[in-house]
């Protein structure tokens, strides 16, 4: 507990020190979409060679993170052992056994977690998915400035994400600027010592040298590629986030609105509308005022208030077979989705692998009712089903 105030202490001076004093960023341009990463408290050194990725709908560390003041900050520490091709993770007398030459891991108990780890540019990594659910760890993809960070934590870390990004930022601007350089140095042919360390930010974490570029990720996912995923979401008070999440990436969405929204929310209404994205109604066959078919009425009568346009599209929640009957009849396509999530929703990076896993197992197209989202988990899931060369659409008419 004494080193979780001390923990939230250090950040707080952070998030002022980074008011005032962030560091210059060369002006060289860096990797479009940079991942950042963090343990506890610390702010990883940034190379291609180890920066995390998305491949096949998980995201993948580099094992390299269960090492130094971030093997502290985490409990679980690693043996590399390249003469055997075994990587082992390990934290109090329980362990996860990576065959690098096969596709999964095993527990003391020779349990199989799925996926194993891969190699890249020289570099293990491991799905942070399965390291963290094994090891009781908690991770999150955070958008920030220049892409995301990756946090990963103990459970018990008493911080939000978006304190922890505000405060983590003077150390991400460093060690940015230290990543920057690094590559304005590999780019100098008349350098007469090209192989000189980079002169790591003054701050507690391992020290970062220069490293080649990053191989080309593997192929994507069999089960994914080509596939299209029909978002359909509940508009709630952080739909202005999420529709901003979504226009980064120049992706369009399904929202759909009870009452309340649809009378309080015109602005929000009329740019779905003007993005492309897909409005439908929320009702509720359990409300004993208003039938479903009365509800979905009066929906579209304050859609029609707020956009002058009017939706076929209407989810019914606790609907009976008579109530998708009555609403067809009047006219309304029905959300019937392939993969419901409603129950868990879309709120952080494991639950957007754990929706991968369903939408990837699920034969042809998928339409997903989504329900509740955060930017955060929102975010992780459109980056996985990109580079998997999935497709994220919003759900019509004619979908």
């Amino acid at each position: 507990m004494k080193k979780k105030r001390i923990a939230a202490l250090i950040l707080s001076l952070l998030l002022t020190l980074s008011l005032l004093c962030a560091p210059p960023v060369p002006a060289a341009r860096a990797a479009q979409s940079i991942y950042f990463t963090a343990a506890g408290s610390y702010i990883l050194p940034l190379s291609d060679s180890t920066m995390p990725f998305w491949t096949g709908g998980y995201l993948y560390i580099p094992s390299s993170t269960f090492t130094g003041t971030a093997r502290e900050a985490l409990g679980v520490s690693q043996v590399l052992n390249s003469a055997q091709n075994r990587l082992v993770l390990y934290s109090g007398g329980r362990s996860l056994t990576f065959d690098l030459s096969a596709s999964y891991a095993t527990d003391n108990d020779g349990m199989a977690y799925y996926p194993g780890a891969v190699r890249r540019s020289g570099n293990v990594f491991v799905p942070a998915y399965v390291v963290a659910r094994y090891f009781d760890l908690v991770y999150s993809v955070i958008e920030v400035e220049r892409g995301s960070l990756v946090w990963i934590r103990q459970p018990n870390y008493n911080l939000s994400e978006k304190y922890y990004a505000d405060a983590a930022k003077y150390w991400m601007d460093s060690v940015y600027a230290d990543y920057v350089r690094a590559k304005e140095q590999a780019q100098q042919p008349d350098e007469p010592e090209p192989s000189r360390p980079v002169q790591p930010p003054a701050q507690t974490t391992p020290p970062q040298t220069v490293t080649p570029p990053a191989a080309e990720d593997p192929e994507p996912s069999a089960e994914l590629a080509g596939k299209r995923v029909y978002l359909c979401l509940e508009a709630t008070s952080a739909t202005s986030l999420l529709l901003d999440t979504l226009a980064r990436r120049g992706v369009q969405a399904a929202f759909f609105c009870d009452a309340e929204f649809l009378g309080e929310e015109g602005d929000l209404l009329r740019r779905m509308t003007a993005s492309g994205h897909s409005i439908g109604l929320l009702a509720d066959a359990s409300d004993v005022e208003h039938t479903a078919a009365e509800q979905l009425a009066a929906g579209n009568e304050a859609l029609a208030l707020a956009t002058c346009g009017m939706t076929r599209l209407a989810y019914v929640r606790n609907a009976s077979a008579q109530d998708l009957r009555d609403a067809g009849e009047a006219g309304f396509r029905c959300l019937a989705p392939d993969i419901d999530r409603s129950a868990r929703g879309l709120r952080s990076a494991s639950s957007a692998e754990s929706l991968l896993q369903r939408v990837s197992a699920q034969r042809g197209d998928a339409v997903v009712w989504v329900g509740d989202a955060s930017t955060s988990g929102l975010s992780s899931f459109l980056d996985a089903v990109d580079d998997a060369s999935g497709y994220c659409l919003a759900w019509t008419e004619a979908s």
